[in-house]
């Protein structure tokens, strides 16, 4: 398993935060009112909120301008005010803007409230905040607006590197959607001047990615692998519409239930960087009643607390539909998304922070879960989609993934996965000579294919492709007592050789076979089960696609101290330093669940810490947490 990844072993809550009466223009001289800062903060503190993200916008805190003379020649750049501060100066930082923040930082600390500040925030909600004398540059990749934006970071970091509310910095808001870099060299090279100008005037906070939408893969031009070099928190803004695969089913469903839980575990994974939930929210009414955004958040907090995510940051405090400038002028979505009303009414997520800060108080500290199968994933695929949909099929069979390329040193581990493996290049040499040794020495690999190629497949799979050809309808495989119906891009014709088949297509072709190697095991499934799951809406609850799961993670499951599990429960195992184990039951569904738990020889229950029982069986709400102690002996 990866041991990389460190988590702090505290769970964050809060939110991102802009005053709640002028939203992006609460800088302005004209908007500057530290009276309803206080007010706000006063309220997110006592609603049991500990972490607020707050936004020094850029051209507010960098006011500089350009002056031309003739033919539009650049001929000066006019400096704010500095009270007579020449680094200041030297920067272009506001010496006024810097005063209100020092307000608002101290207003943070009487309210007992921790501050992520998000550096470079150029990008909000839609809108580009920028410099005039930047405008109309490339923000990334610029020389002019690089050394500028250097010279912020370092005036402003050296100016609040003391102060005791600060407690991370944040790279900026979404600064993958300040530009175009080019190339992932040039995404890079912007990442590391930002975050060494901020290590170069505070080495001893943590800097956070602040991006979203990054992709496990190596040539892609913002990557996770990158940003994880590069950084120390790696963070996910997981909103449905924004977010392949995430917006097909409703709210109160697996797929909806653990789109938060699965890019955070794929990031921290591939990246061995810990992660956070930094941007979290339903983007209003139009997705769903405020009800089922508060059941949304309950089991989006159970799940992510379980699943070693760093916390969880709403987005975002205050409703803003009463703001008449851009972005709220332009963008629906923007106006409703606020924990509170503009008249500081709250919603129904409030009372969920409430009673999850309450928890946490009482809640043991958790060891990360146990995983002991690992799903690589390779080039030429849709890894986020496969990732997910693999994510969910396993916790519906009842066993726990972690993720990594195959352009990462091969994990330890009981179970592989390599699902919906797709084109020419999808696994390298010599990581196929490492894998197979893997399963020569005892451990189980499962492979299902969308289109992809595979050398020495008779070797690894006990079968001979007689021949393949393009599919005009959907493969009908016949498992575990039904058809799956099954999108698949090409038909192989497979001769058995020494392989066991388990499944057939209807006139016979085998399509899902084991074979034995070595001390281990390898199963081939001819169709991509991952990817017609989750591009097609409600399948992970009408389409049995788990049954394979279950089949393949048996070997897995049996050395689990809870044996059994629900479709639509999710149970994780984390060991405690006394040698007992905390269980966290979730509920990723609608309606409420009784779980009997099937425990190994010699375990029993020590204790229920949050939940109810009755008789043998745990009664878990929906989307909702039920904490368990087990004892062995």
């Amino acid at each position: 398993m990866n041991e990389t990844t460190k988590h702090t072993g505290r769970f964050s809550l809060g939110c991102n935060y802009w005053a709640s009466h002028a939203g992006i223009e609460m800088w302005s001289d004209a908007n500057w009112r530290p009276e309803v800062v206080d007010a706000d903060f006063r309220l997110l503190a006592e609603s049991g909120l500990r972490t607020v993200r707050v936004f020094p916008l850029w051209p507010e805190f960098q006011p500089i301008k350009r002056l031309y003379t003739a033919m539009g020649r650049a001929c000066d750049t006019v400096l704010p005010d500095d009270g007579g501060d020449p680094a200041l100066r030297r920067a272009g930082v506001s010496r006024a803007a810097l005063e209100k923040f020092q307000v608002l930082a101290d207003l943070a600390s009487k309210h007992g409230l921790e501050l992520i500040v998000g550096l470079v925030t150029g990008w909000m909600s839609g809108r580009l905040f920028v410099p005039p004398a930047l405008e109309e540059r490339n923000i990334l990749t610029d020389p002019a607006a690089l050394m500028w934006q250097v010279r912020f970071v370092r005036a402003f970091v050296s100016r609040f590197r003391t102060h005791a509310a600060i407690v991370s910095w944040d790279l900026g808001n979404e600064c993958n959607c300040l530009a175009a870099p080019g190339s992932r060299e040039a995404a890079w090279s912007w990442t590391a001047q930002i975050s060494d100008a901020i290590r170069a005037e505070d080495a001893t906070r943590p800097v956070i990615s602040g991006m979203h939408s990054l992709s496990a893969g190596r040539d892609d031009t913002w990557s996770i692998e990158d940003q994880a070099e590069l950084t120390d928190v790696l963070t996910i803004h997981p909103y449905p519409p924004f977010t392949p695969h995430c917006d097909r089913d409703r709210l109160g469903t697996i797929r909806s239930g653990l789109h938060a839980t699965a890019e955070g575990c794929l990031y921290a994974d591939v990246g061995g960087k810990p992660c956070l939930a930094e941007e979290v929210g339903t983007l209003g009414p139009m997705l769903g009643s405020e009800r089922r955004a508060a059941d949304y958040l309950r089991g989006a907090l159970f799940s992510l607390w379980a699943h070693g995510n760093e916390g969880l940051l709403w987005w975002c405090a205050f409703d803003q539909d009463h703001l008449a400038y851009a972005p709220y002028e332009w963008s629906s979505p923007e106006r409703e998304l606020g924990l509170f009303r503009n008249d500081r009414a709250p919603k129904p997520v409030v009372a969920e922070f409430t009673a999850f800060e309450a928890f946490l108080k009482t809640a043991p500290v958790l060891a990360p879960r146990r995983r002991r199968a690992v799903c690589i994933l390779t080039d030429d695929q849709d890894r986020w989609g496969v990732a997910y949909a693999s994510f969910i099929l396993s916790k519906q069979a009842g066993f726990e993934v972690e993720f990594q390329s195959a352009h990462q040193p091969l994990r330890d581990a009981d179970l592989y996965l390599l699902p919906s493996v797709s084109g020419f290049n999808a696994i390298p040499r010599a990581f196929g000579i490492a894998l197979n040794k893997r399963i020569e020495s005892g451990a189980t690999l499962y492979l299902s294919l969308n289109d992809g190629f595979l050398a020495d497949f008779g070797r690894a799979f006990g079968m001979e492709v007689e021949a393949r050809c393009q599919r005009t309808v959907p493969a009908e495989i016949a498992w575990a007592g039904e058809i799956h119906r099954v999108a698949s891009p090409y038909r192989l014709d497979l001769n058995r050789g020494g392989a066991e088949v388990l499944a057939r297509e209807a006139d016979g072709n085998p399509a899902f076979v084991r074979f034995a190697r070595g001390k281990g095991q390898a199963y081939f499934l001819s169709v991509p089960i991952e990817l017609d799951a989750v591009k097609a809406p409600g399948a992970f609850e009408e389409r049995n696609h788990a049954a394979f799961y279950r089949e393949i993670g048996a070997g897995v499951r049996a050395r689990h101290v809870v044996r059994n599990g629900l479709p639509g429960l999710g149970v994780t195992e984390h060991p405690a330093a006394d040698g007992r184990l905390h269980l966290v039951l979730v509920n990723y569904g609608r309606e409420t669940l009784s779980f009997t738990p099937d425990l190994a020889p010699g375990w029993s229950v020590a204790e229920v810490v949050r939940g109810r029982r009755e008789g043998a069986a745990f009664v878990v709400p929906p989307q909702d947490g039920v904490v368990v102690t087990l004892k062995q002996g």
